[in-house]
């Protein structure tokens, strides 16, 4: 096949023809790839590897179906506020599930958003794919104001699933001890409800489900700096992964055992080690946190009960605070996990965003001990005996996959390409950015390779309007699956990767949400 550079700008592929028909295996193999990051400064265009191309599916600015108070466009309130959309979600139904116009057909194929404003103007928007752009129908509000307040009540949204063993959306709020989980119901028009009592409230992120029903999520909550400067910059691990076992699968509301996962390192548990100054620094600097990012180290975990919950319980519970008191084990903000395809859900990997800060991340002593960011593979027991819950096994093993460093780092989003390879974004944010002189990228890893070099996929670039707000753009919404409702097709699954999708937004700015599509030269397309 013939190739275009691999620095090429994403406008000139017109003689490339898009892949209609996606390859069976998730988007396909990712070989080529980007040389470098983009630099930081001006606006360089966003790159991708040569055999894809990026369509424009979203543009902030597009004005929503049925808008509400001040929440009027896709990425852009009223009074001129990015919204920021993050992380998508692709889903196929077997029927129309209406929407604000009465009898309007609204397709099959529709891409769910979160937008990560700050409370209390979160919300929900859903993508009618099978609607033309341009068509007033094309993007539908989820979560309107309420006519009481002008407020949606949401902050911070940000991770997303679809869950089918209840047939509902979940959305997490990524807002501290004011976090949570809510519930969306799929069909018009759209029922919501707080999982609060039940998941408790935390900075939640990325959350998935299982085929048994259960729910992971992963928590998003910063830690307090160090306080000795030869750790400068470095924060206290502080976010744990969870688990929620319910009673009855298809029901959330009826109550059910959020766990956290507590890893053992050298016979001992790796914990939370308190508040004040010297239990900061001990944490940060401590050699159980070394032993845990040592590449071909290998540790016992646990799955720990933090909170029981009845059916129908009302009150609402710090699950960050729950973790720590539990014993659990934490992690420099994690962000996403993803399930290993045809593991049968038995193996997930999951990525510590880390400091986010270059002082720390080119400290050897601190770069050990995930500075830079990581992503850890988790292996549940692989055995049958699965307890009266439906729940996996109690215990498994934690490993390294990959220890961030300078041109690697700030993991965010992860999904699997095919069922090889794992693609992670990167948030390193403004300060890391004018650190390294490089703004974020799209890495794919090779699961399976030994010692494998990442590829680089996409090297983003950055808006004008990005520049005027005075922030950088940051890839996110990262997802490729095939969409399927069904439980024998779900995310996870090897079938999830059947004829699939992949998408990805530049958050800030713009607020562009894209389809990534492999492309092929003339020649390739006649024959």
């Amino acid at each position: 096949m013939m190739h275009l550079p691999a620095s090429f700008r994403i406008a000139a592929i017109a003689t490339f023809v898009a892949v209609s028909a996606y390859a069976d295996d998730g988007v396909g193999k990712i070989k080529t790839g980007v040389p470098a990051a983009n630099p930081h400064v001006g606006t360089p265009p966003t790159l991708i590897d040569p055999d894809f191309q990026l369509r424009l599916l979203a543009n902030g600015a597009e004005p929503l179906e049925n808008p509400s108070g001040i929440i009027t466009n896709f990425g852009l309130l009223s009074n001129g506020t990015p919204t920021e959309p993050d992380e998508n979600l692709y889903l196929v139904l077997d029927h129309n599930p209406g929407g604000p116009t009465a009898g309007f057909n609204y397709g099959r194929h529709f891409l769910y958003q979160g937008h990560e404003n700050g409370a209390p103007f979160a919300y929900v928007t859903r993508i009618n794919l099978d609607v033309p752009r341009g068509s007033p129908q094309r993007i539908t509000l989820l979560t309107p104001v309420d006519p009481a307040t002008g407020q949606t009540g949401f902050g911070s949204l940000d991770g997303s699933t679809y869950d089918p063993s209840t047939n509902t959306l979940l959305f997490t709020q990524e807002a501290g001890a004011a976090g949570g989980v809510i519930q969306l119901t799929v069909d018009w028009p759209v029922q919501v409800n707080s999982l609060d009592p039940f998941l408790g409230k935390a900075g939640y992120e990325g959350i998935h489900p299982d085929d048994k029903g259960n729910i992971y999520i992963v928590e998003d909550t910063g830690g307090t700096t160090s306080h000795t400067p030869a750790i400068n910059n470095a924060r206290q691990p502080n976010s744990f992964v969870y688990r929620y076992v319910p009673n009855n699968p298809n029901r959330l509301e009826d109550g059910g055992r959020l766990q956290a996962l507590q890893v053992i390192v050298d016979g001992q548990p790796v914990i939370f080690g308190g508040t004040t100054p010297a239990a900061v620094d001990a944490d940060i600097s401590s050699t159980a946190q070394l032993r845990l990012h040592t590449p071909g180290a290998s540790f016992p975990i646990k799955w720990i009960t933090i909170h029981t919950s009845p059916a129908g319980a009302t009150a609402s519970f710090n699950a960050n605070a729950a973790a720590k008191a539990a014993g659990a084990t934490p992690f420099k903000r994690p962000e996403n996990m993803a399930w290993l395809p045809g593991s049968d859900f038995r193996t997930f990997f999951f990525c510590p965003t880390g400091d986010t800060d270059a002082v720390a991340g080119d400290n050897s002593f601190l770069q050990a001990r995930g500075s830079y960011g990581s992503i850890f593979r988790v292996d549940l027991r692989k055995d049958d005996d699965r307890d009266n819950h439906g729940a996996a096994s109690d215990d498994g093993r934690i490993s390294l996959f990959f220890l961030g460093d300078r041109e690697h780092n700030s993991f965010d989003n992860l999904t699997f390409a095919n069922d090889k390879q794992l693609m992670a974004t990167e948030d390193r944010g403004d300060t890391l950015h004018g650190q390294l002189d490089a703004l974020d990228s799209v890495w794919a890893f090779d699961v399976q390779g030994k010692n494998s070099k990442p590829v680089r996929f996409i090297a983003l670039g950055r808006d004008a309007s990005s520049v005027v707000r005075g922030e950088d753009n940051e890839p996110t919404g990262l997802f490729v699956s095939s969409g399927s409702a069904t439980k024998q097709e779900m995310l996870g699954t090897e079938q999830s990767l059947h004829k699939a999708r992949g998408f990805v937004t530049v958050q800030h700015g713009d607020n562009n949400l894209f389809e990534f599509v492999r492309i092929r030269d003339q020649h390739e397309a006649r024959n």
